[in-house]
């Protein structure tokens, strides 16, 4: 291999560009700083809740929480392909946030009391209500109605032992490890319902394979408040993302949002509600 010599002039800007590298320079790192111009951004949502936030086979995302963070991030200068979704399950959503491992979340994170001692809370961006997910011809109308009928929820669920303690205590409580497991026991007639927010059931009864199969009874069992999660004491970002959403529901992005991921189950969706007004 033939070495060429290199003159002075060039040799210095190598060792510029060598040394501007090394003190962060390169425009694809991501620092986090949710200022954009060149920077990624690391957002948290779920990977397995179709309709809200779910990874296709494609390695692509949709849903709405997916939706909302994407406007969101825009208002906070990024593209959509500064984006990194990264996947933050339920119990892992606040030491994420602490550790800096996102720059916020978007994943069904209802505000409560307890979360907001170690989270700031952007929004709220939906109201959601533990409903049931029946068959379209089923004669359930009424929670009281699962008396003796077999009702599906996940392992450790708060939903469906609410419908029990509150509406059917003699309901057949069956627990399986994820809500997909809850939905095909549903299709076959293993059980009766699925309990957990409306909005999520939405999500799963709007997939192409159970279009027209499953209806939600319509019955608001509870209130969630669904908010953007940023780092405790963060109130810059806070700010941004609170004005962001503001703007999604100006233009009317919010209202094409719900109809493009919940559209095909007839969820009948509360407004979009009011920035910093939590529904008890």
């Amino acid at each position: 291999m033939k070495l060429r010599k290199v003159s002075a002039a060039a040799a210095a800007a190598i060792v510029l560009s060598i040394t501007a590298t090394a003190c962060g320079g390169d425009g694809d790192s991501d620092s986090g700083s949710g200022s954009g111009g060149g920077d990624k951004i690391k957002i948290g949502i779920k990977y397995d809740q179709p309709g809200l936030g779910l990874k296709e086979p494609d390695g692509s995302f949709s849903g709405f929480d997916v939706d909302v963070a994407t406007y969101v991030a825009k208002e906070l200068g990024y593209d959509a392909d500064q984006i990194e979704f990264v996947e933050t399950k339920t119990p892992d959503r606040e030491n994420a946030l602490k550790r800096g491992d996102v720059k916020f979340i978007a994943a069904t994170y209802s505000i409560n009391d307890e979360r907001k001692k170690s989270v700031d809370f952007a929004g709220p961006y939906l109201l959601a209500h533990q409903d049931l997910l029946i068959k379209t011809d089923s004669d359930i109308t009424e929670a009281t109605d699962l008396n003796g009928k077999k009702l599906c929820s996940v392992t450790g669920s708060t939903s469906a032992q609410n419908v029990k303690n509150d509406f059917a205590p003699k309901a057949n409580l069956t627990e399986r490890s994820g809500y997909s497991e809850c939905v095909s026991a549903l299709q076959s007639g293993a059980v009766d319902a699925l309990t957990t927010d409306d909005s999520i059931l939405a999500g799963y009864a709007s997939q192409e394979q159970y279009k027209g199969k499953f209806k939600l009874a319509g019955l608001k069992l509870s209130n969630e408040n669904y908010g953007i999660g940023v780092q405790k004491g963060d109130t810059e970002t806070l700010n941004k993302i609170n004005a962001a959403l503001e703007k999604m529901v100006q233009e009317k992005a919010w209202d094409k949002a719900v109809a493009d991921n919940f559209g095909p189950a007839n969820y009948k969706n509360e407004p979009a509600p009011k920035i910093g007004v939590i529904v008890k």
